[in-house]
């Protein structure tokens, strides 16, 4: 292990120490639960870039701190805003559909776990990796100092079979769905963090995939 991977798990642990803790843990779930869009920008703007780090150190073999990082963070802190609200648009939407009998099983919590996230992967999830795309290559962009940055050239620069096949189609159906699923069953001040959690988790998977394509 190199020293950026203790300092990583490091950072890890302060995060797992918090949940561990009875004092901190009551503290944390009461400012998630009376601010969630701060609580949310915080959970994904760290913990998801943690994410993306993790990625490239199993990638490339070393922690590569990416140019307009705090910008990247920003976004993703802005994602972790969006699915504080969409948790709560989808659970709470989903519930209404059971009593109205529009979807089955109503009363039951694994059900509406299941509907909710599928739901919401199979709409908001693919909107919302083609957004954080969409910034990264503009983010990149901004720092090679081009001008004229038009959306037309980001999208030519997009691996769309890469988003399209396995972000959408794998890893929605996959990894999120099922994942998501588990979140859903968490109590409401819990299911924004778990998720940033499952973001690190991604990030393996990523470097995986980029391997794998590399490889073949």
């Amino acid at each position: 292990m190199k020293k950026g991977d203790f300092l990583w798990l490091a950072a890890l642990s302060v995060w797992v120490f918090i949940l561990v803790i009875p004092f901190s843990r009551e503290i944390f779930m009461e400012f998630s639960g009376a601010h969630p869009y701060i609580s949310g920008f915080i959970k994904f703007g760290i913990l998801a870039s943690m994410g993306d780090l993790l990625g490239t150190r199993l990638a490339k073999g070393k922690y590569i701190i990416p140019k307009g990082v705090i910008a990247r963070a920003a976004v993703w802190g802005f994602i972790g805003m969006m699915v504080s609200l969409v948790f709560t648009v989808v659970m709470e939407g989903i519930g209404t559909a059971q009593k109205l009998n529009m979807l089955p099983l109503e009363g039951t919590k694994l059900a509406q776990a299941f509907f909710g996230s599928a739901f919401m992967n199979l709409t908001f999830g693919p909107m919302m990796m083609a957004f954080h795309r969409f910034t990264d290559l503009y983010i990149d962009a901004i720092y090679e100092k081009k001008k004229n940055i038009k959306l037309s050239s980001l999208v030519d620069k997009v691996d769309w079979h890469a988003l399209v096949e396995f972000s959408w189609v794998k890893m929605c159906t996959l990894f999120w769905i099922p994942a998501h699923t588990f979140v859903f069953m968490l109590p409401k001040e819990l299911r924004v963090l778990v998720s940033a959690f499952l973001s690190i988790a991604l990030g393996l998977l990523l470097a995986i995939a980029r391997k794998e394509k590399k490889n073949a």
